[in-house]
């Protein structure tokens, strides 16, 4: 950490805690099984990349699960809490690091995520003992918001124009090699956390 003044985190799996087979039977069970199937895969194609890039809208990414899944008469809530779903919470000693490493270092957050996601997250997830999601993070950068995903440099770019800090005295926390990569390719320094892989032990 010589040299560090900056940490910037990743949301999926490096905060929060991802089940995708729960994920899988929620959009089963409200019967939008051809949606189960991108979730099974992992595809990030058409309604679920443009729902990240801010390119749809809630309204539009839950009418466009059903025009695919004939099946599925829900409502929209219906189907934001299938999507919700797949986030299962943010462990307490993940906050708890969070809180101590502030005090320290300025922290940022940079996602490729969702309106309906963050909001989950916001609201249930990382409430704790009075603090809320603004008291973690000095920014947030989330790609829903700036029409851009990791690992594109320009996201990388514009966190660290807007943020007003430099590459080689920020560490980037991720659990994807290949955003990892894209950090390193512009002199950030990275930490590579796969999902399952606490990285409150290593900082």
């Amino acid at each position: 950490m010589q040299g560090i003044k900056n940490i910037v985190f990743d949301f999926g799996c490096v905060l929060v805690d991802l089940d995708k087979q729960r994920c899988i039977d929620a959009f089963n069970t409200i019967g939008a099984a051809p949606i189960s199937v991108y979730v099974d895969e992992c595809r990030q194609e058409d309604l679920f990349h443009d729902l990240e890039t801010g390119r749809s809208s809630v309204a539009e990414f839950c009418a466009e699960v059903r025009r695919k899944s004939p099946c599925c008469r829900v409502s929209d809530e219906d189907i934001c809490a299938a999507w919700a779903s797949l986030l299962t919470g943010i462990p307490a000693r993940r906050i708890e690091a969070l809180l101590r490493l502030r005090q320290q270092y300025r922290l940022f957050l940079l996602s490729n995520t969702n309106e309906i996601h963050w909001q989950k997250a916001v609201d249930c997830f990382f409430p704790y003992q009075g603090f809320g999601v603004e008291d973690y993070f000095e920014r947030i950068f989330l790609s829903y918001r700036m029409h851009l995903v990791k690992p594109d440099h320009k996201i990388f770019t514009t966190m660290l124009h807007d943020a007003g800090i430099v590459a080689a005295e920020t560490l980037f926390i991720d659990d994807s090699p290949a955003n990892c990569a894209a950090a390193r390719d512009l002199g950030i320094q990275v930490l590579l956390s796969p999902a399952g892989d606490d990285w409150t032990d290593k900082l």
